[in-house]
C-alpha cells in the first residue's frame, strides 16, 4: 500500500480518468461527461471554473474494512464522506488525503491503491461559504479508498463539519440525510469494498 507521505504519481489526473473502468452506468455517463468538460475547460482545476470543477473525495475505512468515518457536513446538515476542491492541485489522490486530514483530524491515511476508486458527478446548490454566496454548479469528483486507525484521536473542522465518527459499513447509509447520495454513491461504495 502507498504511504501519506510517498507522493509519487504514476500518471496525470486526465490519464487517471481516462484508464478509469467504470463500475455501473451512472459512472460511465459521469466519466464521459467529465473528459469531455476537462477537455472543453480551461481551468478545471480551479472554482474559476463556475459550472463545473475537479473535486476529490475519501471513503475512509477502518482496516479490517468494517467502519467508515463520517464527518456531519455544515453545508449539508448530513453526515458524508470527506473531500474538496483541487485548486490547482494535480495530485487528486494528494488532494483527498488533505482533505480527510482537515475534516477528521487524523495525521496518517493509507490509500488502498492509487487508482480511483469512484467517479461521480455531484450536484451543488447555491450557498453561502464564508460570507460569500457560491453559485449553483457541479463537481466532477474522482474518489479514493483510504484506510485509517479507528482509534487514532478525531477533531472536527469546526468552518467546515460538526461532527466526525466511526460507523459500521450498514449504519453509513442510514445516518446521513442526502437520499441520492445514500441510494448512488454510499451504497455503491460500500459495494465495491466488499469486492476487495
Amino acid at each position: 500500500m502507498l504511504d501519506y507521505k510517498d507522493e509519487r504519481t504514476t500518471m496525470n489526473y486526465i490519464e487517471q480518468i481516462k484508464n478509469y473502468i467504470p463500475y455501473n452506468e451512472q459512472e460511465k455517463v459521469d466519466k464521459d461527461f467529465a473528459l469531455k468538460h476537462i477537455e472543453e475547460s480551461s481551468n478545471i482545476l480551479t472554482r474559476d471554473d463556475e459550472i463545473a470543477h475537479i473535486t476529490a473525495s475519501s471513503w475512509i475505512v477502518n482496516k479490517e474494512h468494517t467502519k467508515v468515518l463520517l464527518i456531519y457536513h455544515n453545508i449539508y446538515k448530513s453526515w458524508s464522506w470527506t473531500g474538496g476542491h483541487a485548486d490547482g492541485e494535480e495530485n487528486l489522490l494528494h488532494v483527498a488525503i488533505k482533505e480527510a486530514m482537515e475534516e477528521t483530524g487524523i495525521e496518517k491515511f493509507t490509500p488502498v491503491s492509487e487508482d480511483i476508486f469512484s467517479i461521480e458527478n455531484l450536484c451543488v446548490n447555491g450557498h453561502i461559504k464564508r460570507g460569500k454566496y457560491i453559485s449553483s454548479h457541479l463537481h466532477i469528483n474522482v474518489s479514493y479508498l483510504l484506510e485509517a486507525d479507528d482509534k487514532a484521536p478525531l477533531k472536527i473542522k469546526e468552518d467546515e463539519n460538526a461532527g466526525v465518527k466511526w460507523f459500521t459499513l450498514e449504519e453509513a447509509l442510514i445516518v446521513p440525510n442526502e437520499e441520492w447520495m445514500v441510494e448512488n454513491i454510499y451504497k455503491k461504495l460500500n459495494e465495491k469494498l466488499s469486492k476487495i
